[in-house]
């Protein structure tokens, strides 16, 4: 039904214009006198088809058409109606059904008031003695128009305003129609998005009330940790370098994993913004971190830069952030990595391989195997939401990665949500120090 009203909204006025046209020509082709142009009811036809057919378009101009029409009529400039076709007058009245059913309010009154003093003027024309004489109705009155408006002038007026009434009842209903449809569709739209709205309220709330029990778990534990780290490394003066080095790495890293667990939960406000998010100048203090933490990493870069977006920006720090966390955790300590940086392509791609040493599984396949988990997944998630895609696997005695990542996106996800899921920001690499390798890990550990 639906979409039978919308095409009739659009076409039914022209289309009710041609078949009123068509019907009166076929009527009255017998008493046309062999042309339609020598018929006195031609401009009379002509211009209330014009004005059905203009009533959805432009009803204003509708209406002008049954002034003229009457005008001319009054001025003797349009033939006055014979007695065999009066009933054109009534196209105006279906223009006035197609100018309720569509146009705007303020219209449809001045449509309804118009065409109360249209049928006035047509109820004149009809019955004074001067133009219809009647219309054939009523005995020729010679003596004036008093006595013949005063007998049937009421009649005929009403008989005209109940057609203008039936032909404005029938544009009134389908409008009425059509905005209760509109109201329903409505209504149903806020319900749905009020349902939506409420899942996300929950699912939200439930992040938070996770996230918050997740740093209450890990607050003591980091503490611990980093209290203990230092408390060893002050007494053991004696030990050797990389035994000092490597306390130093775990307390400092258990604290900025402690304070980024808090920006992560404090961080997040009531208007939904989040603390700053790590970008591309951040991965040489990243690399930096990781070196400290006994990787060997090889970084290298081609082609010329090109400004990425803020969330394309993020999402290549963590993949890089998680390639080098695997390696440390896989590999173990003095695992060789290669890290490119290729921008001579249509976007940004990013190699990175970490060899298999002896300290990390016994063979390739166990390898592959062991690194397999969430970790990997979340790279490919970042990768996608930045409009992108990677690939990650073992080649021989390295596992490779390889992301790309187009220019000129901006995706609406990748910022509020892998911020979250990243397991913290970090900080301005203006203000403070490269983010510590061990930091990088935990998250790797949670994910895997």
């Amino acid at each position: 039904m639906e979409p039978i009203l919308k095409f009739a909204r659009q076409w039914g006025a022209p289309a009710a214009a041609v078949i009123f046209f068509s019907l009166w020509c076929v009527g009255e082709a017998g008493r046309m006198g062999g042309s339609l142009l020598s018929w006195e009811g031609l401009w009379p036809l002509a211009l209330t088809t014009l004005a059905i057919a203009s009533a959805t378009w432009k009803p204003l101009l509708s209406l002008g058409f049954t002034v003229v029409l009457l005008a001319g009529q009054l001025l003797r400039v349009v033939p006055p109606m014979a007695s065999n076709h009066w009933a054109i007058y009534v196209g105006s009245f279906i223009a006035l059904g197609f100018i309720l059913w569509t146009a705007p309010r303020r219209v449809r009154f001045i449509a309804a008031g118009t065409n109360v003093a249209a049928a006035a003027v047509m109820t004149f024309l009809m019955l004074s003695w001067r133009y219809g004489n009647g219309v054939g109705w009523f005995s020729p009155a010679a003596s004036g128009d008093r006595w013949m408006l005063q007998e049937n002038g009421w009649q005929l007026f009403a008989l005209l305003l109940l057609i203008s009434a039936a032909c404005s009842a029938v544009g009134l209903l389908l409008a009425l129609y059509q905005e209760r449809g509109s109201l329903f569709r409505a209504r149903e739209q806020v319900q749905n998005s009020l349902k939506e709205t409420e899942i996300e309220l929950i699912v939200e709330q439930e992040r938070i009330r996770i996230a918050r029990d997740l740093h209450d778990v890990l607050a003591h534990s980091l503490a611990v940790i980093a209290a203990q780290a230092d408390g060893t490394r002050y007494l053991s003066k004696d030990q050797p370098k990389a035994i000092l080095n490597a306390l130093d790495t775990i307390a400092r890293s258990a604290r900025s994993a402690l304070v980024d667990a808090q920006r992560v939960i404090e961080g997040v406000r009531d208007d939904g913004m989040v603390t700053p998010q790590p970008r591309l100048s951040d991965i040489p203090a990243l690399i930096d971190g990781m070196q400290r933490g006994s990787l060997k990493i090889q970084s290298s870069e081609s082609g010329i830069p090109v400004e990425l977006s803020a969330g394309q920006e993020m999402a290549a720090f963590r993949i890089v952030q998680e390639c080098l966390t695997n390696a440390l955790k896989h590999g173990g300590r003095g695992t060789d990595v290669r890290l490119h940086f290729d921008w001579s392509g249509p976007g940004l791609t990013l190699h990175v391989a970490s060899a298999v040493t002896a300290a990390g599984p016994a063979d390739g396949a166990d390898a592959a195997t062991s690194r397999i988990g969430r970790g990997l997944a979340g790279m490919r998630e970042r990768a996608h939401l930045a409009g992108g895609w990677l690939t990650a696997g073992p080649d021989g005695e390295h596992f490779r990665v390889t992301a790309f990542i187009p220019y000129g996106r901006d995706p609406g996800t990748a910022d509020g949500s892998g911020g979250a899921d990243a397991g913290g920001a970090f900080d301005d690499p203006a203000t403070s120090e490269a983010p510590p390798a061990l930091a990088a890990a935990q998250e790797a550990d949670d994910r895997a």
